[in-house]
């Protein structure tokens, strides 16, 4: 089977365009916990996401940084995605461009449901982030997906002074 110079320079070109946002999902991992860890109905908590970044690489503050979470009737988030300036994060300078200061975990607010029911559960989001190369100048649209873990205990919610 013979391909065109166009055909095999369109089919280079689409393996290419593939394999960059893996291969920025290597350069950026995202660690995820609820804290606390065990929560009971009414409770306030947080999501508490930890950014790595390989040696060499930073992530640009524009034109976009998302966290998306899974919608969820237990844990109340204010939204379902949240952008940079949303969680005011630190920005620094790097190399003429302005970037995230990801050296801090980022900590979203939530509130646990009145309806919670007691159980194990598993919290899913993505974060959506632009990765460049220091060295290359080579920049990459990408995200990398996190989970965690937490559970819920059913503890009646106390609405007025002693008594109930």
């Amino acid at each position: 089977m013979k391909f065109s110079c166009w055909a095999r320079l369109g089919l280079a070109a689409a393996l290419l365009a593939a394999a960059l946002p893996s291969a920025a999902q290597d350069l950026v991992t995202i660690e995820a916990r609820i804290a606390p860890l065990r929560l009971a109905r009414g409770q306030e908590g947080k999501l508490v996401l930890k950014v790595g970044l390989k040696k060499g690489f930073a992530v640009s503050a524009l034109p976009a940084f998302t966290i998306e979470i899974e919608s969820s009737e237990d844990l109340v988030f204010a939204k379902s995605f949240f952008t940079g300036s949303d969680l005011a994060l630190a920005k620094v300078e790097v190399e003429g461009r302005e970037c995230f200061d990801l050296k801090e975990p980022i900590e979203i607010p939530f509130k646990v449901g009145l309806k919670a029911r007691r159980s194990v559960y598993i919290l899913r989001g993505r974060v959506k982030y632009f990765v460049f190369d220091l060295a290359g100048g080579v920049c990459m649209k990408s995200s990398t997906k996190f989970s965690t873990s937490y559970s819920t205990w059913a503890i009646p919610v106390r609405t007025g002074g002693p008594g109930g």
